[in-house]
């Protein structure tokens, strides 16, 4: 396992846990982050990482990516 943030970019990993208080993992949940889930890093700028989950383009912070485990 290893946080998003390390993820290569274009390939598709499927997610293993979401770590973090409650609020941030319900927050995460809303927009599509779910265990199990398939998600893709389309690009990393800035510190902000863009992803594709569930069909939709999501920019998500560094201290986000970084809870979220593939």
């Amino acid at each position: 396992m290893m946080p998003l943030t390390l993820a290569e970019v274009g390939e598709e990993n499927i997610i293993r846990k979401i770590g973090g208080k409650q609020k941030i993992k319900a927050h995460l949940e809303n927009l599509g982050f779910v265990v199990g889930g398939a998600v893709t890093v389309i690009n990393a700028i800035g510190g902000n990482v863009i992803v594709n989950v569930k069909d939709s383009r999501i920019a998500v912070s560094r201290e986000m990516a970084q809870k979220i485990m593939v």
